[in-house]
């Protein structure tokens, strides 16, 4: 019974998202058709070093989604002290920890936080703490290369 309240969890939050994304997004299943898998694209909001970008997102909801979190990962590589700089680019959002996301949670919440993060940082919880510390000493440094990577990649 639990996989077919997860299933029906999972339409429901995929039909409203799909209705009505967040802004800069769209969401799709994976190639598959795996409603477990979904590719979130996001263009980069105009008001962040991102713009112009666009961004590729994959979110994995676990089989028992929604008492565990979403996993993201950005499948676009982003020079952003949230994301990790690697093959992963797994994103440290507060809400997708286990002790911090509940059944109740709105995985639109969560999508909505991921544009946010593209216009301000959250340096006090990066994954990058290199890229951090350049965001608060030296954010025109930030910029530059948060562009330069978004025109190479995005």
């Amino acid at each position: 019974m639990a996989g077919t309240s997860n299933t029906k969890r999972i339409a429901k939050d995929f039909k409203e998202i799909s209705n009505d994304p967040p802004l800069d997004m769209s969401v799709q299943l994976g190639t598959d058709g795996d409603m477990h898998k979904w590719i979130v694209n996001v263009n980069g909001p105009k008001e962040s070093p991102y713009a112009g970008g666009h961004f590729v997102v994959q979110v994995i909801l676990p089989p028992n989604y929604p008492f565990k979190p979403p996993v993201i990962s950005w499948q676009t590589k982003i020079y952003h002290p949230n994301v990790s700089n690697d093959d992963k680019g797994i994103m440290c959002l507060g809400m997708l920890r286990d002790g911090e996301w509940k059944p109740s949670s709105k995985l639109s919440n969560a999508l909505g936080y991921i544009r946010q993060l593209m216009i301000e940082p959250d340096v006090d919880d990066a994954i990058e703490q290199s890229i951090a510390r350049e965001y608060k000493e030296d954010r025109k440094e930030f910029v530059k290369k948060a562009k330069k990577w978004t025109k190479d990649y995005a």
